[in-house]
């Protein structure tokens, strides 16, 4: 059974960084299409970067060049690095695994930007 711990998140100013991470169980991180999605208030939850079993890593446009997500293979835990967070930043952020017919969440994390 794959399982997703998630950890990091908090409270943050603007222009502050946080890294969340996502520990995977019951399969090799590396075989497996990873993302992050986010779900603020009120709003539809959106996919905001990914990474494919090759390595290769994609973003949505309001993320790209602060957020970087990477996979430690030997840790088999995937991360988001957030930098220059703003407040529209704010929301739960979701883990995502999958590996068909395999579809796995983790139990989301809030981040808050905030003054």
């Amino acid at each position: 059974q794959v399982q997703l711990a998630q950890s990091g998140g908090g409270l943050v100013q603007p222009g502050g960084s946080l890294r969340l991470s996502c520990a995977v169980s019951g399969t090799i991180v590396s075989r497996n299409f990873m993302a992050w999605y986010r779900q603020p208030p009120g709003k539809e939850r959106t996919l905001v970067a990914s990474i494919r079993e090759s390595g290769f890593a994609t973003y949505a446009d309001s993320v790209k060049g602060r957020f970087t997500i990477s996979r430690d293979n030997a840790k088999n835990t995937v991360y988001l690095q957030m930098n220059s967070l703003k407040p529209e930043d704010t929301a739960v952020y979701y883990c995502n695994a999958q590996q068909w017919p395999s579809n796995t969440w983790g139990q989301g994390t809030q981040v808050t930007v905030s003054s």
